[in-house]
């Protein structure tokens, strides 16, 4: 599925509609070069789940949990190119909430089978190009309501 977004609302709705379909266990892997827009629908994304406190990037931290309607678990990954130790994946993949990963393909080895891919690419300023894909058949009834 393509979406073309035009602002910052817009952005906020499609964080929200796949927000208010999340349930415990879900993946979304985030992909996007620097500055097009990961973080940002991070945040809405967690806004939509209920978390109240300050959602920022975890570069540092690598994994940032918050408390919304579900567990919310952000992670960036982008330091851990060519990681071959597993930090507990599987306890965030498989527990009772939902997941974004920022950079995932420095962690492809330690990512579940099933997940939803969303691919923000950076058009203009102002427009970015959301590419989504599902993986696995929860996903793929992701995308029939979104649509």
């Amino acid at each position: 599925m393509h979406i073309i977004i035009d602002s910052l609302e817009d952005m906020k709705k499609l964080a929200s509609s796949l927000a208010v379909q999340a349930q415990a266990n879900d993946v979304y892997l985030l992909k996007g070069d620097l500055g097009a827009g990961k973080t940002t629908f991070s945040q809405f994304f967690g806004q939509a789940l209920g978390v109240t406190r300050t959602i920022n990037s975890p570069t540092f931290n690598i994994i940032k949990s918050y408390q919304g309607h579900l567990p919310f678990h952000h992670m960036d990954c982008y330091r851990l190119e060519d990681a071959e130790e597993d930090l507990g994946f599987d306890d965030y993949f498989y527990g009772e909430g939902v997941t974004l990963i920022e950079w995932p393909q420095m962690i492809e080895e330690f990512l579940p089978d099933s997940y939803m891919t969303i691919k923000i690419n950076r058009v203009s300023e102002t427009t970015r190009e959301v590419i989504l894909t599902a993986t696995g058949k929860r996903y793929e009834t992701v995308l029939e309501v979104l649509s």
